[in-house]
């Protein structure tokens, strides 16, 4: 989709984009289409919060389910003031997809508050979290829709909205929501599946390639929970971390960053810039280094028709949510470069976050290991199907992701039937 009179489309408007055009190679049934193509429910809130200095602010939140066919809703709560209904949306047809595509039992969801947590006190956020709980109420549970972290949420908001929930019903429920504190039916693993994920996928696509992990070069644009994690899961493979970034710039080194101790000079300095023996490089640079594997793992629409020509990658891989825009895709695919959609590669998170449902549900707790081990048997069967579905359609894996999706999605909806 190209910029309308310079303005980038919305992420609805892709998100819409890639499903119209899944369809289309689907010949899906018009029905089914519409059906699929419109969130199954919404819901708008506007709830008061006792400030700290004892006066009240209303707040607007929403919960949206686009699609609970394969199973209860699931994604991610996030508090950020640019949050509308619309992102919602957008957020919640993909969780649909990227759900699809590694086969687990969920549909998609998300909800989101508009707040500046940033500018509020714990105490504060605790209580904007309780009552937005309460107001979800209706739609939240164990086996009907199962919120986990997002942008400006953690752990913490999680037990806050789990105990609120238990509280209501007289008894713990910790399967309401998923990446809660390990003390209360958290999962282990939950931390790196992300990145974990993303690593797996990067294997497996250089596997197909011909390409050593054992030394090739890789570039890691974020150095959040998910740029850490794949970088320094991929430097334990063997591979060499020639760049990483955050948002104050990035640094390169020919010879290979020692993933380790820039967590540590982060911590202590509050930016990956300034590690000994590394030089610095904007955000923009790290893109076209000459590499083996980018992972734009930090903000959407990084990756541009603009300066698509110029990245030097052999392998991308999305582990930020839409960081290529769909006319970098078209170069891309042009180019050979292979390109490893988000609702693939970033979905390791979703996948442990349903091991932790399971295991609420079972009451039973898996040890790391067998978490990994199950984590990786799903994203390399995952990275198969839809490495098999582009190869049939001869297609990029993002059309072919979503095509395997939408499928699913659309058997599932028709196998049900339409009630009543």
């Amino acid at each position: 989709m190209r910029p309308l009179n310079g303005v980038a489309p919305t992420p609805l408007e892709v998100a819409l984009r890639q499903y119209d055009d899944a369809a289309d190679l689907l010949r899906l049934d018009p029905g089914i289409r519409a059906v699929l193509r419109v969130p199954q429910r919404e819901l708008t809130v506007n709830f008061p919060v006792t400030m700290d200095d004892g006066s009240v602010r209303v707040f607007q939140g929403y919960r949206v389910q686009h699609n609970t066919g394969r199973g209860p809703a699931k994604r991610g709560i996030r508090y950020h003031p640019n949050v509308t209904l619309e992102e919602i949306r957008a957020l919640a047809m993909l969780m649909t997809w990227k759900c699809a595509v590694v086969k687990i039992p969920y549909g998609g969801a998300k909800g989101g508050v508009v707040c500046n947590p940033k500018t509020m006190s714990q105490k504060e956020v605790e209580r904007l979290t309780r009552r937005y709980a309460t107001e979800i109420s209706v739609l939240i549970g164990p086996e009907s829709d199962v919120p986990a972290p997002d942008v400006n949420t953690n752990p913490q908001t999680m037990a806050w909205i789990m105990d609120t929930y238990s509280m209501h019903h007289g008894y713990s429920i910790p399967g309401v929501v998923t990446g809660k504190p390990l003390s209360i039916g958290g999962s282990e693993g939950r931390l790196d599946a992300t990145g974990r994920g993303v690593a797996y996928c990067v294997q497996q696509a250089a596997e197909g390639l011909g390409i050593d992990i054992r030394g090739a070069r890789v570039a890691v644009q974020g150095f959040g929970n998910v740029g850490e994690a794949t970088a320094r899961l991929l430097a334990e493979s063997g591979a060499k971390i020639v760049a990483i970034s955050d948002s104050s710039g990035g640094i390169y080194s020919r010879t290979g960053i020692d993933v380790a101790a820039l967590k540590r000079h982060k911590q202590e300095s509050g930016s990956v810039l300034g590690l000994p023996r590394t030089e610095r490089i904007s955000n923009e640079e790290l893109l076209e280094l000459e590499c083996e594997v980018l992972v734009p793992a930090a903000l959407e629409g990084v990756l541009t028709a603009e300066n698509a020509p110029r990245v030097k990658a052999r392998i991308i891989a999305e582990g930020a949510n839409g960081p290529t825009t769909p006319d970098a895709d078209r170069v891309f695919h042009e180019r050979g470069i292979l390109l490893i959609p988000d609702i693939l590669c970033n979905a390791g998170g979703v996948t442990v976050s349903y091991f932790e449902w399971v295991q609420d549900r079972e009451e039973f707790f898996w040890s790391l290991e067998e978490i990994n081990s199950r984590l990786k048997r799903i994203m390399t069967r995952a990275f198969d199907d839809v490495l098999r579905m582009a190869r049939e359609h001869g297609t990029n894996l993002r059309r072919a992701a979503y095509m395997l999706a939408v499928s699913r999605v659309a058997e599932a909806t028709t196998t049900r039937g339409l009630y009543p």
